[in-house]
């Protein structure tokens, strides 16, 4: 799908070193040889405040928008802001589950939606979809400044990404770059375990 969005959102991460190939673990724990290093462009807060205006834009109105940290927390807060909504995070508890801690709280029937920086399997918004909805919120989309899933990830809520792309991951088993001895980077967020 290349339309200006898309585009231009890619076009900020090349701009930005963001767009990074080699040999790269993913949050999902799969491997490819290109990751999105979103921090890196959105260190950037008029590019920040861009991309969420963009996202706001493609996604119904909420009062309530929910991230996952910690990629997820600059762009979900640009597009509460350009939403005129709330914005509160989810973050991992103790035993690795996703919860709202910190006195965040959503009330019964209030309207989210979900916003990532980049989405891969759809997991973590999956996990944050399942706690707002068990919390009793009504969640009415998910977001994402990249889809790498080439836009196939179900999440059961409509969703919109600014730039789909169709990035191939293998399982570690069946990984050529681990294969051919090139050495596995971790440069998310979270550390291999």
């Amino acid at each position: 799908m290349d339309t200006p969005t898309h585009a231009a959102t890619l076009d900020r991460f090349r701009r930005t070193g963001a767009y990074l190939t080699g040999h790269f673990r993913l949050t999902s724990g799969l491997h490819s040889g290109e990751y999105l290093q979103s921090a890196l462009v959105l260190q950037y807060p008029a590019m920040a405040e861009e991309l969420g205006r963009e996202l706001a834009g493609a996604l119904p109105r909420a009062s309530l928008v929910v991230s996952p940290a910690l990629g997820g927390l600059i762009i979900g807060h640009e597009v509460a802001r350009a939403m005129g909504a709330r914005f509160i995070f989810a973050e991992r508890d103790g035993s690795g589950k996703m919860a709202l801690r910190r006195g965040f709280g959503v009330a019964p029937g209030e309207r989210a939606v979900v916003i990532e920086d980049v989405v891969t399997t759809g997991g973590t918004t999956r996990e944050v979809i399942d706690l707002l909805g068990q919390a009793g919120a009504r969640v009415i989309a998910a977001g994402s400044i990249i889809d790498r899933g080439g836009g196939k990830v179900d999440l059961g809520v409509p969703r919109a990404a600014l730039a789909i792309l169709d990035v191939v991951a293998y399982p570690p088993e069946d990984c050529p770059l681990c294969q051919k001895g090139l050495a596995v980077e971790k440069p998310g967020s979270r550390q291999i375990r």
